[in-house]
């Protein structure tokens, strides 16, 4: 399962960027090629991101199909299929345009305006009484 490693990888570069700032979201952009499932992926997250400034934050992957574009027509088409011949003119002189990145599209931080959430007050609210002695 090479997913953990990939987060683990993933998770460093995060938290590099976000220069201490608590990380809500990670958008991350994975090509068909990439060998890579985004659902183990995920699940993977929940364990790389483990840690002050990750913990919670939520791990969105978008799946880029691949795409072949041809050398002789320029004809671009998806790659459906371990194929690589053009669909419309059969010719074999095609190259990979797309489906083998993995990108970090964007990282979203937590406003640093925005105090974390205090624990609720554990005494009663009602009116203050005093006690006589």
């Amino acid at each position: 399962m090479h997913e953990l490693s990939l987060c683990n990888s993933i998770a460093r570069a995060v938290i590099q960027n976000a220069q201490g700032r608590r990380v809500t979201s990670v958008r991350l952009r994975v090509g068909a090629l990439r060998q890579v499932v985004p659902e183990t992926l995920v699940y993977c997250w929940s364990i790389a991101s483990r840690g002050p400034i990750l913990d919670g934050s939520v791990l969105e992957v978008e799946h880029v199909p691949a795409e072949i574009e041809c050398g002789d027509c320029g004809t671009r088409s998806e790659l459906s299929r371990f194929n690589l011949s053009c669909p419309s003119c059969g010719n074999h002189e095609v190259k990979v345009v797309s489906g083998e990145e993995m990108l970090i599209e964007s990282i979203e931080v937590a406003d640093e305006a925005e105090p974390p959430e205090a624990p609720p007050d554990p005494r009663p609210s009602g009116p203050a009484t005093t006690a006589a002695h």
